[in-house]
């Protein structure tokens, strides 16, 4: 007979065969929680959150309660400290809003939630905290000062001109950006590319067999001084005194056609977000039957909507309320190119005005050239008084009915001399 295996060997096998089976699932019992959100309140402080990086336990390793202080800088009312000092202890817990997690949420500014489950009702509490609450506590030695980090220097950043700042951003662009974006970086560079170096030596001869019209002349002279839009002044209807064509480019049509998709839905469209020239012209609006002139229109009353938005997107009185307005890229290129807005993001006082003339001349084309401008002078957060100079200037004739004054387009048009202003001689008595 063999002899019995030791016993030895056979508490190994147990062991091993204990070791290699798989440890049972963890029993997750199911909870039906009532789930209650606080909503934050602006006059109460939300939540402080701190976590030891140390490991750390103040319930396990204090025998005393923990004492909880919040302080606030008198001189940078922004930057606060948390500080957990444990009952009987050498070492307190320090964490600051300018360190840590709560320093990297400060530059990109987050929410959080912070959920609390009560076992006995059976509810989870949802708080609202804020990002730069969140607090890393690192052990400091009491009685110790602990000296802020001095700040690293940072490298002065050298302002860029206007051509800098343009070349910068299309190299941006041709690398990051859409595809859309890409193909106008393209066609722009067609545009602009330079002529040929025997072209540029022949240029001063070729210019000598050009003939001047002193009618084209004095129209892009009246054009550049007066900061008005493209016009003809040898125009026999209003509809052909501004030219549109040059006003709405041919590619930029397809990008206004918003208001009229919104018109042939079958629910109530929501305009609500429109300015109130366009809002009060939607009825009109709908009960035009030909079906191209009601196009037209819609683009038309989109383009003066773009216009008002990015004038407010470049001014104070009027960025809260745009700012979340997203222009079509084409549109946007070529305001920020006419209206020649610098880094500065603010349009010049001359372009400004070029921009409004630019609204009341495609009010007019909505209105049939005889249009009540109080509606536009609110959108342009301007007044009925200010705004009347401008029509004005733009060759258009004031007129009252029924107490309502009205801008119209006479023909043909002519322009109020523009008034230059003379010089004081310093040497007259």
């Amino acid at each position: 007979m063999e002899s019995p295996e030791p016993k030895s060997k056979k508490k190994a096998k147990t062991k091993k065969k204990m070791d290699t089976e798989p440890p049972p699932e963890p029993v997750h019992e199911t909870v039906q929680a009532k789930i209650e959100v606080v909503s934050s309140n602006p006059t109460k402080m939300p939540p402080f959150v701190g976590y030891f990086t140390s490991g750390f336990d103040p319930v396990k390793s204090s025998s005393g309660s923990t004492d909880v202080q919040v302080y606030r800088n008198k001189v940078m009312h922004k930057r606060t400290e948390l500080v957990v000092s444990p009952a009987g202890s050498l070492v307190e817990f320090v964490g600051t809003s300018y360190e840590g997690e709560a320093a990297a949420v400060a530059r990109n500014p987050a929410t959080y939630m912070l959920g609390v489950f009560d076992k006995e009702s059976q509810t989870l509490k949802i708080v609202p905290i804020g990002g730069n609450k969140i607090f890393r506590l690192e052990p400091r030695v009491k009685g110790v000062e602990y000296k802020e980090p001095t700040p690293t220097p940072t490298k002065m950043v050298e302002e860029l001109t206007a051509e800098q700042w343009t070349e910068k951003k299309r190299k941006a662009d041709a690398a990051l950006g859409t595809k859309k974006s890409k193909q106008m970086l393209i066609w722009l560079d067609e545009m602009t590319a330079d002529e040929e170096p025997e072209a540029k030596k022949n240029l001063d001869e070729k210019m000598k067999n050009v003939e001047v019209k002193e009618t084209a002349l004095a129209n892009t002279e009246a054009h550049v001084t007066r900061h008005i839009p493209p016009y003809n002044s040898s125009a026999t209807t209003p509809q052909e005194a501004y030219v549109l064509d040059k006003i709405i480019l041919a590619d930029e049509w397809n990008y206004l056609q918003d208001i009229y998709y919104s018109l042939q839905k079958e629910e109530a469209a929501n305009f609500s977000l429109y300015p109130s020239f366009i809002r009060n012209r939607i009825n009109r609006l709908k009960k035009i039957e030909d079906d191209s002139e009601k196009k037209k229109l819609s683009c038309i009353l989109l383009f003066i909507n773009y216009l008002v938005k990015f004038k407010d997107q470049h001014s104070m009185d009027g960025i809260s309320s745009s700012k979340f307005e997203k222009l079509p890229y084409t549109l946007h290129h070529r305001f920020t190119a006419m209206f020649d807005v610098s880094e500065s993001r603010r349009l010049p006082p001359e372009k400004l005005n070029l921009l409004i003339s630019y609204v009341l001349v495609l009010t007019l084309f909505s209105d049939d050239f005889r249009t009540d401008y109080r509606d536009i002078a609110k959108d342009l957060r301007m007044t009925t008084l200010t705004l009347r100079p401008i029509f004005e200037h733009l060759g258009c004739k004031l007129i009252s009915s029924q107490k309502v004054s009205y801008a119209t387009l006479p023909i043909p048009l002519t322009f109020p001399q523009i008034r230059q202003r003379k010089k004081k001689n310093k040497n007259k008595l």
